[in-house]
């Protein structure tokens, strides 16, 4: 018996071909917006240029055709191998100015009773590492008046003088926006929630008002 071979009427065809492609084009745009959204959280919790573990993210390669890999010697802080305020062997921390180091330690012993650790995500820094980064910040944003929102100079930066920190994760920047200042410790930029600089006329008044970036910081005018 010879089988029979049903066709199907045009309008229906048509039908399914414009199902077909509806069901493409959603699909496409699912695919599109989940990678989207993978790429938006992967930055998100701080600016290019920076780990997402609000601290900064260590630079290696060339500057202006110069082979520069700076190292733990310069301060380099990986990702994943922060040391806290106690671990005076890495030279992050142990370069830090004396005062900011023991108000730190100090903050730290009374925050780990509520469970928080101070790590630090970028201490002191050499002048090589500062500049790498400056480099790199100039090339992510296009120009040196964007990069300077987010990166000193080695003129200027108080990391390279170890006068500034880098602190984390979120539960110390919470412990310490609520604390710091009964240390002296203070969060100079509004748009950096993790740089950390000792004022000790915060103990007794507070802190003084945030600059909204570096920008704005008399001393990054030298």
């Amino acid at each position: 018996m010879n089988s029979t071979t049903v066709s199907l009427p045009p309008r229906v065809r048509r039908r399914r071909r414009i199902a077909l492609a509806v069901v493409g084009v959603i699909a496409a745009v699912i695919v599109a917006f989940a990678v989207q959204q993978s790429l938006a959280a992967a930055s998100a919790a701080a600016p290019p240029g920076q780990s997402t573990a609000t601290g900064e993210e260590m630079p290696s390669g060339e500057i202006n055709g110069s082979v520069v890999a700076p190292s733990e010697v310069d301060g380099v802080i990986r990702d994943g191998d922060q040391p806290t305020v106690f671990d005076v062997d890495r030279v992050a921390v142990s370069k830090l100015d004396p005062e900011l180091l023991a108000a730190l330690q100090r903050a730290a012993t009374d925050a780990a009773d509520a469970g928080v650790t101070f790590l630090v995500n970028s201490g002191w820094r050499s002048p090589v590492l500062q500049d790498r980064m400056l480099q790199d910040a100039i090339a992510h944003y296009g120009s040196e008046a964007e990069a300077a929102r987010w990166v000193a100079s080695s003129a200027t930066s108080a990391h390279v003088s170890g006068d500034a920190v880098d602190i984390g994760p979120l539960p110390t920047l919470d412990w310490l926006a609520q604390h710091g200042a009964g240390y002296g410790l203070c969060q100079i930029y509004a748009n950096e929630s993790w740089h950390y600089e000792l004022r000790p006329d915060a103990v007794s008044q507070g802190c003084p008002q945030m600059y909204n970036d570096p920008t704005e910081d008399p001393r990054m005018q030298r």
